[in-house]
């Protein structure tokens, strides 16, 4: 058809104009995370190149940040393949922990949707490990206030809420105590809504 852009094929960089999706960003982060662990690069460059892979639009942004890992006759082979080396991981660093840990721990103090929000848009955009922490606590207290909302309407709900509050608080540490420790952690249950 006349005037559909065809999508790039395999070994071929996108467009600059067209907008990235977060397993874009997410490959270009774990490129820069191997680069920083094999110490191609110090701190202060590693957290500039992760804070531009996080906040990045569109793939003009992203294209400069591998061409400054892999020189720009590379790129297309390292756009090409769908995942950086697995084997390399970089700790997280303290704040990145305590923030991870607060996005499950701020609605045990009142903020059950607000706390994980907060964090997802403010320490989500220069970390991945505070996003993913912030994004299943907050898909989680999502879960559980819609079942707050709705599980009374019924004779069944208004017994296993209590249950499900106590659940929902054992959860949350249990969360936070993985997001310090660098642990994965699922909730079990949850709707995950955001994305």
């Amino acid at each position: 058809m006349a005037g559909v852009p065809k999508t790039p094929g395999p070994g071929q960089v996108p467009p600059a104009h067209l907008r990235v999706t977060h397993q874009d960003r997410e490959n270009v982060v774990e490129h820069v995370k191997a680069a920083y662990a094999e110490g191609r690069f110090d701190k202060l460059e590693f957290d500039d190149r992760l804070e531009r892979a996080m906040t990045a639009r569109t793939h003009g942004d992203l294209v400069p940040i591998m061409n400054e890992l892999y020189g720009p006759e590379a790129v297309p082979k390292a756009v090409a393949f769908p995942h950086a080396p697995s084997s390399v991981t970089v700790p997280a660093e303290s704040n990145e922990r305590l923030g991870a840990a607060l996005a499950h721990g701020l609605p045990l103090v009142g903020f059950p949707i607000l706390g994980p929000l907060l964090l997802l848009l403010t320490g989500g955009k220069t970390s991945a490990y505070i996003r993913k922490h912030a994004l299943e606590a907050l898909n989680f207290q999502i879960t559980v206030v819609g079942a707050s909302v709705l599980l009374p309407l019924t004779v069944i709900g208004v017994v296993l809420l209590p249950f499900i509050w106590v659940a929902a608080v054992i959860l949350s540490i249990v969360g936070g105590v993985a997001a310090l420790t660098e642990g994965n952690f699922r909730y079990p249950l949850t709707i995950r809504l955001v994305k």
